[in-house]
């Protein structure tokens, strides 16, 4: 399976969107296979880590962020579970969970509800060590112009987590000490 090919069927190649989400997707895949690496005794997937990765974002597309280049009718928090209901269709089960369970450090149902967001009411957390890895790593990377390619710093991440409450941060400094991330 070759990702860019799948994103290919529901980008234009020559969007600013695809441009965006080729290098912000390929930007956290090498983040993420570089973490798997220091958790070898996890025995994390590689490949899956590498595919799930490119194709974590691919609901953005229907979404509005014009800054982005997407011009879809959903707000921009529903990208995680359309990008699910993409890659479900595609047969790709595993990844499209990776889809769902990306955004923030996990979102749960009481979050849904506390919120009111706009998304299917259940559980969106990041379960396997594959998700969680994928999950970490998008946080180091933004997709806004001029820092596509730019990690962030861990304490900026940990500020912007921070603003979600002490249960978010709690969970993404549980990931840093896993990934021995420092």
């Amino acid at each position: 399976m070759n990702p860019e090919d799948i994103l290919r069927k529901y980008y234009n190649p020559e969007s600013r969107a695809f441009y965006i989400i080729m290098q912000h997707s390929g930007m956290v895949a090498e983040k993420a296979l570089e973490i798997a690496r220091g958790v070898k005794n996890l025995h994390p997937d590689s490949s899956f880590i590498h595919e799930a990765a490119m194709l974590h974002d691919i609901g953005m597309f229907l979404t509005r962020a014009p800054q982005i280049g997407c011009y879809g009718n959903c707000p921009y928090i529903c990208h995680g579970y359309l990008g699910r209901e993409i890659l479900e269709k595609e047969g790709l089960l595993e990844h499209a969970l990776v889809c769902e369970r990306h955004v923030g450090v996990g979102i749960t149902v009481r979050d849904i509800e506390e919120k009111s967001l706009p998304i299917p009411k259940r559980d969106m957390v990041p379960i396997t060590i594959e998700e969680q890895i994928i999950c970490f790593a998008d946080k180091f990377f933004s997709k806004v112009s001029g820092s596509l390619i730019q990690e962030r710093p861990l304490k900026s991440i940990r500020e912007t987590i921070a603003e979600y409450g002490t249960e978010k941060l709690e969970r993404f400094d549980e990931w840093v000490k896993i990934f021995h991330y420092s």
